[in-house]
């Protein structure tokens, strides 16, 4: 595994609604830049090789730098892979959506549900949202949530940039009622 740099965003809201948040309700994103272990080859048929070098050792490098950065137990969380324009969609789905990646967060969050995500092939510079869903119950809508992200200069058209999100909250000022009370 390559990785060009790694990018550590961390939001504090400290008002919502005209409101105080108390306390101030923290998410953090940690971006790796990494070379596309498949770009330029034309149609690659087995992914395998380059999940099996890169995907667990990004999720160990990414998953305990996102706790860091939240300096809070996490009650969310989410994911993303931007492929550049030499690459395919199916080559940043392949590093983020399996367990040898995923689960170096689980661990570290203790937490037991799957990790919301976004993909997309796109150039330098794009935004994109990562979703953010609570760690043990999906279904808990007061942390439905996504967080805005970019890295002005990725990714490269042969690189992937791969992130993880977290927050130590659901949505500040959140006043749904819970799933279950619906009819």
């Amino acid at each position: 595994m390559n990785i060009r740099k790694i990018t550590t965003i961390t939001e504090d809201i400290v008002t919502e609604g005209g409101r105080p948040v108390e306390p101030a309700a923290r998410l953090a994103v940690v971006a790796a830049v990494i070379d596309n272990p498949w770009a330029s080859q034309g149609f690659v048929e087995d992914l395998t090789e380059g999940i099996d070098a890169v995907a667990s050792d990004l999720g160990a490098t990414l998953a305990p730098r996102v706790m860091e950065a939240l300096d809070a137990p996490l009650e969310a969380y989410g994911k993303a892979a931007i492929v550049g324009l030499d690459g395919e969609i199916e080559h940043g789905s392949a590093l983020i959506h399996t367990l040898k990646f995923g689960n170096h967060f689980r661990d570290a969050a203790q937490a037991s549900t799957l990790l919301p995500a976004v993909e997309k092939r796109a150039a330098s510079g794009t935004v994109f949202d990562i979703p953010l869903k609570h760690f043990t119950d999906a279904s808990i809508r007061s942390h439905h949530q996504t967080i805005e992200v970019r890295v002005s200069d990725a990714p490269h058209p042969n690189e992937i940039v791969i992130a993880l999100a977290g927050a130590a909250q659901g949505r500040p000022q959140q006043r749904l009622a819970s799933l279950s009370t619906e009819r």
